[in-house]
């Protein structure tokens, strides 16, 4: 059960991360805004994942936040605490680095992240692969759907272990997502 300083602090985060992603919006042809994504991350760990921790629950509303806004690491330690920050930054890719090497080092890095960033990192890869193949973004050929599929897939096998309900989750989006892209692809 959430105390009342803990809803506070949920509360908190998701009007932080509202206002720090407020122009952003996804990729998708509806082009929905970017906090949808991160409350559909939340509520898969909530409701999939039966994940009850807050400092989780807090660090999927912002685990975009230092990545791809102007949002800093001493903000976010301020407001809502280092065990927050420390999750955050666990999931945070280096955007100085190349896209490539971003990506192999996800798959490289996934085994060896806390409990709390595994949990978010496939909660984030569930609701993105729906996106990719129910909310195609705009410009992307199949084969990059496709790869993205497969790359999705090589990140996840480092996360299993951390919880069997999302990793069923994330199986059963990843077949009815290729299947849909198969179903695209055929004439």
């Amino acid at each position: 059960m959430f105390s009342e300083q803990d809803f506070g602090m949920f509360v908190r985060a998701l009007t932080f991360a509202a206002d720090k992603h407020q122009n952003q919006r996804r990729k998708g042809h509806d082009r929905l805004p970017y906090v949808n994504h991160l409350i559909r991350v939340t509520d898969l760990l909530w409701r999939e994942g039966e994940v009850r921790d807050v400092p989780t629950l807090v660090a999927a509303l912002l685990h975009d936040t230092l990545e791809d806004t102007d949002a800093t690491a001493d903000e976010l330690e301020t407001l809502f605490g280092a065990a927050v920050l420390a999750i955050v930054r666990e999931v945070t890719d280096d955007k100085m680095l190349p896209k490539a090497t971003r990506k192999q080092l996800q798959i490289e890095h996934a085994p060896h992240l806390s409990t709390a960033a595994r949990l978010i990192k496939l909660a984030d890869k569930i609701d993105n692969v729906y996106d990719v193949s129910h909310n195609s973004p705009e410009g992307w050929s199949h084969e990059r759907q496709i790869a993205y599929l497969d790359w999705a897939e090589a990140v996840v096998a480092g996360l299993r272990g951390v919880n069997r309900a999302l990793e069923s989750h994330f199986d059963a989006v990843l077949c009815e997502s290729r299947e849909l892209l198969l179903k695209k692809k055929s004439p």
